[in-house]
């Protein structure tokens, strides 16, 4: 079988021989029953390719279609203009990145359909260029537009900048309602849907379905389809794993599934980590091979955001739905961008959010981590290797002393004034990418443990301080009867005070009870 693999174009997978899971379906249904939609879903997810789709249904290309859903269904396969906007392609760190691309996306579609001297600017030609199409070809034009926010969230830590971009944005896309009578169908995507770019408030009638319940398998693979197109590619992962095919199917689910875009709803695979464990016959974390925005860890920096409240968090609809124009919640943008997902739903307190799956948990853990320690990626892997035989025998003090040395050096403080929740923020990070059971501060009838370790042999209590003194956060854990729920535990227990220097910036003493 051919996977696809960072192949975007729906002619070039139908005329090589790749596989192609049919999404054909969702898109005759848009066309039928509406005009303006918008699809948010997190990157690497098939959106670049199903525009691509798109864009050769409405060009009538009737051949590609062969033995999909869609040529049962269409009847008339009309040719129309297309104008496809890909702004994935620019970097967008300066502000003449996104004029200099709409200029280059112009200038090509007015070698088609001509320009006039009066367009004198970005809106007033893309205006032009759609009424000249529709009046030469005599067909209303499609409009399809991939990434519209690349340009927003690469500058989502420069405000001139992000401001500019937010301008231009605003002035183009309010053309497709002014010119709404020559638009035949628009369908734009991105990651996130940011509430104060006023595309989604000047087009009223743009219909967004990121959490529609028909569209939750638009992009992505759900369990039915893996089985109806995979189960002989999983066979061949089984076999070349020393696995059972239902162990295999296990192994996908923990890695790669666990998507959901509203509640109650299927699981959805990522398709791009899951292509790649197929065609290379190995487990891994393709998806965050790809590189990680650094705008998400920009934005749980500047709101000292609890990295442990990540897991478990509730929140309302509203909250999923747009990002807010001050960024001042970072969880709309883990959720749209795919490091969080729905995990639940409660009446009374909302969706329950979580981590997807290992792949994304493990990656955006590892990914954090110089961001909150001393050390470059490259060598993190091997210190973590020292801390989790430290754990694993029992021995605190070779624990305490490698975390002293990857945290010591830092040169920065995360933003803001809690320093106590920076370090707090480190060690849940440092513990839970060694894999064992870690709470955070865990309650008790007497207060709440800053952290605990569980292994098949040992249990940490650890209490942290900051400028203080470690033998004060020993007594602390004495004094609440911190130990009191482990009592008739059989594992050996270690109480652990530590306390940190906001100087020096790394563990400064710990003593061992």
């Amino acid at each position: 079988m051919k996977y696809p693999i960072g192949i975007q174009s729906f002619a070039d997978i139908r005329k090589r021989g790749f596989v192609y899971v049919d999404k054909t379906a969702f898109i005759y249904r848009m066309a039928l029953m509406g005009k303006y939609y918008f699809l948010s879903r997190p990157r690497r997810f098939g959106k670049s390719l199903l525009i691509s789709t798109m864009e050769d249904y409405f060009l009538g290309q009737k051949e590609l279609f062969d033995g999909l859903s869609i040529e049962k269904l269409e009847t008339d396969w009309v040719q129309y203009p297309v104008l496809h906007l890909d702004l994935n392609t620019g970097k967008y760190d300066k502000e003449a990145d996104l004029d200099d691309f709409l200029n280059d996306s112009l200038a090509q579609w007015e070698q088609i359909y001509g320009a006039s001297p009066t367009e004198v600017n970005a809106e007033l030609r893309f205006k032009g260029v759609i009424r000249r199409a529709f009046e030469q070809t005599g067909k209303q034009v499609v409009v399809l537009v991939d990434e519209y926010d690349k340009p927003l969230l690469n500058s989502i830590d420069n405000k001139p900048l992000h401001d500019a971009y937010r301008k231009t944005l605003k002035a183009f896309f309010s053309v497709l309602k002014s010119m709404d009578a020559c638009i035949r169908f628009g369908f734009m995507t991105g990651v996130s849907k940011f509430s104060h770019v006023s595309i989604f408030s000047d087009l009223n009638n743009l219909k967004d379905i990121s959490m529609d319940p028909r569209y939750v398998d638009i992009c992505g693979i759900s369990e039915q389809e893996l089985h109806t197109y995979f189960d002989s590619s999983i066979r061949e992962l089984a076999d070349a794993n020393g696995m059972t095919f239902e162990e295999a199917c296990e192994k996908l689910r923990q890695q790669y599934d666990g998507y959901h875009f509203r509640q109650n709803s299927v699981g959805i695979y990522n398709p791009f980590s899951l292509l790649n464990t197929f065609d290379s016959l190995i487990f891994n974390d393709y998806w965050f091979a790809t590189g990680t925005p650094t705008f998400l860890v920009k934005l749980l920096q500047q709101n000292n955001y609890e990295l442990h409240d990540l897991k478990g968090i509730y929140v309302d609809g509203d909250v999923l739905s747009s990002v807010d124009e001050g960024y001042n919640d970072p969880i709309p943008v883990l959720f749209q961008s795919g490091y969080l997902t729905i995990a639940g739903y409660d009446p009374e307190l909302g969706y329950r959010l979580d981590f997807p799956n290992q792949e994304v948990e493990r990656g955006f853990f590892r990914f954090l981590m110089p961001y909150y320690t001393s050390q470059q990626q490259s060598s993190v892997r091997g210190i973590l290797n020292k801390m989790t035989s430290a754990v694993k025998r029992g021995n605190p003090d070779d624990l305490l002393q490698t975390i002293q040395t990857m945290l010591a050096g830092r040169s920065y403080m995360v933003a803001g004034a809690d320093k106590e929740k920076d370090f707090q923020n480190t060690l849940y990070l440092i513990f839970t990418m060694l894999g064992y059971n870690v709470q955070v501060e865990q309650a008790t009838s007497q207060g709440r443990i800053d952290i605990t370790i569980q292994t098949k042999d040992y249990i940490y209590i650890i209490e942290l301080k900051l400028d203080k003194s470690a033998e004060e956060a020993l007594q602390q854990i004495k004094d609440n009867h911190y130990a009191r729920p482990f009592q008739t535990d059989k594992r050996k227990l270690y109480l652990i005070g530590v306390n940190f220097s906001s100087e020096t910036r790394t563990v400064e003493k710990w003593v061992i009870g």
